[in-house]
């Protein structure tokens, strides 16, 4: 990620808006990494956020992956633009079952309007990783009205 800058609120945005995601507190998911063009985002096991087999929801996988790669784009957004998904593709790659589980986006391509970003689930079990989710998001640049 050459020549990638954050201004220098961004961390401080980012954790102000993530905080008004009203879902990321009923998930209890939290921020964990927050540097220029990317963002990690933790949610604890929780057995209400599983699917019949005891694996975490696909919905509640895209979610906090979504919510990683959108924050991801943010660092690197000007103070008073803000968010939007345009887009987004997964592809699961195992069953999500751990103790956490943590959602990484990384900006893979910044634009003017549009940012790609990768994104990815992996559980953990311990400090043992599994790769369960990776796909590509297209972040949207808006100036609120």
């Amino acid at each position: 990620m050459a020549h990638i800058q954050a201004s220098e609120d961004a961390a401080s945005r980012v954790k102000s808006s993530f905080d008004r995601q009203s879902i990321m507190a009923l998930l209890g998911a939290g921020l964990d990494v927050v540097e220029p063009g990317r963002v990690d985002i933790v949610l604890p096991y929780r057995a209400d956020l599983c699917q019949q087999n005891g694996f975490l929801h696909a919905g509640i996988s895209t979610t906090i992956a979504d919510s990683a790669g959108g924050y991801a784009a943010y660092t690197l957004f000007e103070p008073g633009e803000d968010v939007l998904t345009s887009e987004f593709k997964m592809n699961f790659l195992a069953p999500a079952k751990g103790d956490r589980y943590v959602a990484s986006g990384r900006v893979v391509k910044p634009g003017k309007r549009l940012s790609i970003c990768q994104v990815e689930v992996h559980a953990y079990e311990g400090e043992q990783a599994t790769l369960c989710v990776i796909g590509l998001l297209t972040a949207v640049r808006v100036t609120p009205r």
